[in-house]
């Protein structure tokens, strides 16, 4: 079994997450008494608030680079970005390292395509349906993004800063989850992509009539995945 780093605490909510579900499924799939292979790095994110400009982002990278090289250094085969936000300097962070960023977007595009889904709703953090990197990225497995409103999106902001990293999740900001991706529905999105760690925690599949692409079970399944690669799977 391969190890896998990951580099979490933005937010420490969606790294306990990714901690679960890669333990449960290697659990399930190789039986008996195995867990994951994990070294895991937390930050204060108080202190990777995302930042405004380009420079600042870059020293983002910089500093999650280090990390990413310390748990290098500890033995990972692999590395995960525990955030969707976080991958917009993702290439970055790759080229200061040796082994390989599992990156979320490219995950998340191939299950879409897998599902044959080709039009899909896009909901995250400001900088996830504002800037190009996740759109850019759809696009080169011809795949179409749709996001909310002006409105919807700072509310969808707003909500993740305010309330999701704190542990909040009100039934009265799932309603208006729900209604967003209903109107997003009925402008032809196929499916919603829930492109900030923590919204899954909110929404689950059954609240949807689309399919839902929970881009934390699935960049998990894909270091699960690599882990296991040569392992032997229970029956």
């Amino acid at each position: 079994m391969k190890t896998i780093g990951l580099i979490g605490g933005t937010t420490w909510l969606s790294t306990a997450e990714y901690y679960r579900i890669i333990n449960k499924q290697v659990s399930e799939r190789l039986g008996g008494a195995n867990s994951a292979k994990l070294v895991l790095y937390s930050v204060n994110f108080e202190e990777f608030q995302p930042p405004e400009d380009w420079e600042g982002w870059l020293r983002t990278a910089s500093a999650l680079s280090h990390i990413a090289g310390k748990l290098e250094h500890a033995g990972a085969d692999c590395l995960l970005l525990c955030s969707n936000t976080m991958h917009i300097i993702a290439d970055e962070v790759q080229q200061r390292v040796n082994i390989p960023v599992l990156n979320l977007v490219e995950e998340t595009a191939k299950e879409i395509v897998k599902r044959k889904v080709s039009k899909v709703a896009l909901l995250g953090t400001r900088f996830t349906m504002e800037e190009p990197f996740f759109r850019k990225e759809l696009s080169k497995f011809d795949i179409t993004s749709l996001v909310p409103a002006a409105d919807d999106r700072e509310f969808i902001h707003s909500s993740i800063y305010k309330e999701f990293d704190k542990g909040i999740f009100r039934a009265e900001t799932k309603r208006k989850y729900l209604e967003i991706i209903n109107e997003l529905e009925s402008q032809g999105a196929e499916g919603v992509i829930l492109g900030c760690t923590e919204i899954p925690l909110l929404i689950q599949p059954d609240d949807c009539a689309i399919p839902v692409f929970d881009t934390t079970l699935i960049h998990s399944t894909a270091a699960v995945d690599f882990a296991l690669e040569e392992q032997t799977i229970a029956i």
